[in-house]
């Protein structure tokens, strides 16, 4: 790969996360801009990543942070690149990418949640350090929305019916489903302007589908909106426009 990256997988050793072992301290932890990392069913998803890297020995290769849970019995597999450091010994900024692949990794809908950040490096000598970094991060399962608002004109002061169905990604069959019991939120945009508000909330039912209605009283888009939970996404419909005469 250009410029002195590395591509590793996360097959770290086995130390349980916060034994640290000594030779490295690792510092300015950041992945994915502090934002959950959220997974489809088929497209690559790359979450960027960078730490600072302070060691007394001789590395071996690059360091490298990876997420883990249960005291760092279960690693969140996936496939790493690293920026090389020209230092072998002292302090090295790494630039990281973790790239998920739902259509290459066999990835289990259980692995939505939270998992912690660990940080290892191997040296010259056959050691390592293995350091559990004490932060959480968020990996999700996508959610989608759908919408549908009619009739398309209506008459000012008639009812307007909103529908629309909520799905998640089932990682397991890589394939969306219903994702019933939702509470979303129904908002709108009048014409001409640039900004939604909520109108009301709405509870989809056990199928995820989505209903309710709402008085015509001007032209504009309506949408639904979905803020996520710990592990499912967040999303957005796109908008339907109505006219109203």
């Amino acid at each position: 790969m250009a410029g002195g990256a590395a591509a590793v997988f996360t097959a770290v050793a086995a130390a349980p996360a916060g034994a640290a072992e000594g030779g490295a301290s690792f510092s300015r932890i950041q992945v994915n801009g502090g934002k959950p990392i959220v997974i489809g069913t088929t497209n690559e998803v790359m979450a960027p990543a960078s730490f600072r890297m302070t060691t007394t020995k001789q590395w071996k290769a690059p360091g490298l942070i990876f997420l883990h849970r249960n005291k760092g019995e279960e690693q969140l597999w996936h496939s790493i690149e690293t920026n090389d450091c020209p230092n072998r010994v002292g302090v090295c900024d790494i630039t990281e990418r973790m790239y998920f692949d739902p259509s290459v990794w066999d990835m289990r809908n259980s692995e939505a949640g939270a998992w912690r950040v660990g940080a290892q490096v191997r040296f010259k000598d056959g050691s390592g350090d293995t350091d559990d970094k004490g932060m959480a991060v968020y990996v999700q399962r996508n959610s989608r929305l759908t919408v549908n608002a009619s009739p398309e004109p209506v008459a000012k002061g008639k009812t307007i019916t909103v529908t629309g169905k909520v799905t998640r990604a089932n990682w397991e069959t890589r394939k969306y489903a219903s994702y019933g019991g939702r509470h979303v939120s129904l908002q709108f945009k009048p014409a001409g302007s640039a900004s939604y508000s909520t109108v009301k909330k709405v509870y989809a039912n056990g199928s995820g589908n989505l209903k309710t209605t709402v008085k015509a009283s001007k032209t504009g888009t309506w949408r639904w909106v979905y803020y996520g939970n710990t592990t499912t996404g967040a999303s957005t419909s796109s908008g339907d426009n109505v006219v109203v005469k």
